[in-house]
């Protein structure tokens, strides 16, 4: 639960906000742990197609199916790594393996889970729990209720994911499975942590510790960060600092930006309540470089993937129209052969004869070539659709560009007021601040953001808002307009309410209000209604 932590913290983030900007162009700290995903596919596609001419063995071929979806699904690319689970799922249709079933399952769901679609997320999770327990599988059952859990916890539903999280616990232990016990104890400790049960979240945390405390993985490093936030929220400062010191070190050792960027945000929290706010200003710089440096190992990731997913195919494509080019030209020379022997055989049987031959190698010829260029515009087709895949998956990045171009803009306009208010010395800074305040939200407030964001917008979903207000009798207001396309995008009202800068319950009101205008079946989600616009 993130908390608001006074007025010497947004002083150390008002000063992290005047020099990102600049400190993005520096290069103090290399990023090196950018994955070149080439090897590790071509290494994936040679195991799916080895495994492909032994069709005896079709677990293979899912085993096959399934490393390939979980290598898109840590890139991110959850339609991918869906349409690989499903391929692996229908080879287990003719081979079947009640382990490699419950993984898949789980796969799926977890995918759902992502993009918090936890209906049908639960729905898998659900379907895996009840196979587990008919096939007596106690870990497929432990792992089961762990993501139930988390999904629960995920969606407020605190009572139940506890309940889920002691039950995969208890399995996990009777199994003798460390690494199972320590990440679930840290779930519960997280859940605990959410509830303000600071001291009982301390309990689970120390306990999941003990079970990492020396591996060197990122689940260490993350144990490490929740004691901190633990101790930090208990007024514990010097223990908050102990550890989240150690998570920063196990984090640098490993290189892993997402553990660096939060071990330096806590560190930045907890020196903000200590009164010390350079540090926590210098710690909020250096999170917000690695945040930064994130994203763009991310976004750089996911292109390399999908332009290797592209050239893999084309080499495909064209291997393929080599094939068939050449199986055309076997099968001119042997229509050769036929027409020669066919004029051998009219000369001694007729001039009849031979015309009714030469028609039938005509017709065969057209055939042929009807076929192959039937055969060629399919292969221009599933090229093209390639094409626009990965056209469709750089349009999603314009978003991110937006939100950078907005709030550079807030950022210049914020350096320049604070280096007028510096450069007198007998303002009255306090009055200053306070009318820096009301200008931020004033721009915050701007609808000059919203217009280029409704410009992206149509260029992904051109027909979406011109739909959605067909559908309404009454007209729908531009407030109802833009909840309706976040909802397009799939954001939670926690999203939505940070986006629109109002409370969560506010999000809910309006979501109400607007599916009273609109044709929608009670048992509907609003969510899939607009999705499916």
């Amino acid at each position: 639960m993130k908390k608001f932590f006074g007025f010497g913290y947004v002083m150390a983030l008002a000063l992290v906000l005047i020099h990102s900007v600049g400190f993005a162009q520096q290069t103090n700290h290399t990023v090196s742990n950018i994955r070149r995903p080439d090897s590790t596919f071509y290494a994936l596609q040679k195991r799916l197609e080895e495994s492909k001419e032994q069709p005896r063995f079709p677990i293979k071929i899912a085993e096959a199916h399934l490393q390939l979806g979980e290598y898109y699904h840590s890139f991110g690319l959850y339609t991918e790594a869906m349409a690989e689970y499903n391929k692996a799922l229908e080879e287990l249709g003719t081979g079947f393996s009640d382990e490699l079933f419950i993984v898949l399952n789980n796969n799926i769901g977890k995918v759902y889970l992502s993009l918090n679609n936890f209906e049908l997320a639960e729905q898998h999770f659900e379907e895996t729990r009840k196979s587990s327990i008919q096939l007596k599988n106690d870990k497929g059952l432990a792992i089961s209720l762990g993501l139930l859990g988390a999904s629960h916890e995920k969606q407020g539903e605190y009572e139940e994911a506890l309940k889920d999280q002691e039950e995969s616990l208890s399995l996990f232990e009777k199994l003798g499975n460390e690494h199972g016990v320590a990440i679930t104890n840290e779930n519960i400790g997280s859940i605990y942590e959410d509830l303000e049960k600071f001291d009982l979240a301390h309990k689970f945390f120390m306990r999941a510790y003990e079970y990492l405390k020396g591996s060197g993985k990122a689940e260490e490093i993350n144990v490490l960060n929740n004691l901190g936030d633990a101790f930090r929220k208990t007024g514990d400062y010097p223990s908050a600092l102990e550890k989240t010191s150690m998570a920063l070190e196990a984090a640098k050792q490993l290189n892993d930006l997402h553990q660096l960027e939060s071990a330096h945000k806590d560190l930045s929290k907890t020196y903000a309540l200590m009164g010390d706010y350079e540090k926590a200003h210098a710690h909020l710089l250096q999170a917000e470089e690695f945040n930064s440096a994130m994203l763009r190992s991310q976004n750089t990731d996911q292109l390399n993937v999908l332009q290797t997913i592209y050239e893999t195919n084309k080499k495909e494509v064209e291997i393929q129209l080599l094939k068939e080019q050449n199986k055309v030209s076997v099968a001119n020379q042997n229509l050769l052969w036929v027409a020669l022997f066919a004029i051998v055989a009219i000369l001694t049987i007729g001039y009849n004869y031979l015309g009714r031959k030469r028609k039938a190698t005509l017709k065969i010829q057209e055939y042929k070539q009807r076929m192959l260029k039937a055969e060629l515009e399919k292969k221009a087709i599933e090229e093209k659709n390639l094409q626009d895949e990965i056209q469709l998956k750089t349009a999603s990045l314009s978003r991110y560009s937006l939100h950078l171009s907005q709030k550079n803009k807030i950022l210049l306009d914020l350096a320049n007021t604070l280096r007028n208010i510096a450069a007198r010395k007998n303002m009255d800074a306090s009055r200053k601040i306070k009318e820096l305040v009301k200008e931020i939200d004033f721009n915050l407030q701007q609808e000059q953001e919203w217009d280029e964001f409704m410009v992206f917008f149509k260029e992904i979903h051109p027909e979406f808002i011109k739909k959605l207000s067909s559908l309404s009798e009454n007209s729908l207001s531009p407030a109802e307009l833009r909840l309706g396309m976040l909802l397009r995008l799939n954001l939670s009202s926690k999203e939505i309410a940070s986006i629109l800068r109002v409370t969560p319950d506010s999000v809910r009101v309006a979501r109400h209000r607007l599916r009273k205008k609109l044709p929608i079946d009670q048992k509907e989600e609003l969510v899939n209604f607009m999705i499916d616009l």
